[in-house]
């Protein structure tokens, strides 16, 4: 039997990246797959067509995870269409760098709506659903920059500490329930951003590592996969690094 066999797994910003990798590897092992993005193209649809060829259902959702009456709607809709939702990644995620002295708070706003108030907001739409399934695992995506910080990120950095407290918080509010929150910290991980990069700070990053190499989307999948899946059915409250022994 495959490890997440009929579970329901709502994933925001799934339509590239990590949250695509995460997708992907949920359904791989059974999951069938709500994709939350803001904006549903005709790359996401084609996803979408793939992951139904793993013999899943799956649909994307264009919703703004950021709103707070939008997730909401998602969710309900949502549970009209797949009757349940197992699983919540929170990966909706932007960055908008910059030293802090000359941030504006347009910048500060962007990141912390997005990254953070995002996960509060599916938390809250989806807590009614998994309360009355009694079941239910919530996985955010935070960033070794949210338990290190980093110059420049001072935005995104916050944002992502808050997903560490929200997930610890969650944890010890919903665990008498059957409801487990944790939190992935990636580190340097090759996505499309990522690859934009000179390739000098690559190889700079890369050598920061102990591992010597950039992680990928599916090393973080791989982790997401095990939280969301009964073998973690004992770890709630917890920061898994995924950053190759980056931030140890």
């Amino acid at each position: 039997m495959k490890l997440l066999e009929g579970k329901v797994a709502l994933i925001t910003g799934a339509g590239r990246g990590i949250g695509k990798a995460i997708a992907r590897k949920f359904a791989t092992e059974g999951a069938n797959i709500i994709i939350s993005d803001l904006n549903i193209d005709d790359s996401v649809e084609a996803f979408v067509k793939e992951l139904e060829g793993m013999n899943v259902k799956a649909k994307a959702y264009a919703s703004n995870a950021a709103d707070f009456e939008a997730a909401h709607k998602l969710v309900e809709e949502a549970v009209k269409d797949f009757g349940r939702i197992d699983i919540l990644v929170n990966n909706a995620g932007i960055t908008r760098d910059g030293l802090m002295m000359r941030m504006s708070e347009q910048q500060w706003d962007a990141v912390i709506n997005v990254n953070l108030k995002s996960a509060f907001n599916l938390i809250h739409a989806c807590t009614p659903v998994m309360l009355r399934q009694k079941f239910g695992s919530i996985i955010n995506m935070a960033s070794v920059v949210g338990v290190s910080g980093n110059a420049g990120q001072t935005n995104y950095s916050a944002s992502k500490a808050g997903m560490i407290g929200l997930a610890k918080s969650i944890a010890k509010e919903l665990g008498s329930r059957n409801i487990r929150a944790n939190a992935i910290a990636p580190g340097f991980i090759i996505t499309d951003m990522t690859n934009q990069l000179p390739e000098d700070v690559k190889k700079q990053w890369a050598q920061q590592i102990p591992l010597r190499r950039g992680g990928t989307p599916e090393d973080v999948a791989n982790v997401a996969t095990f939280l969301a899946s009964d073998l973690s059915s004992y770890v709630t409250g917890q920061v898994i690094h995924v950053c190759g022994g980056m931030n140890c």
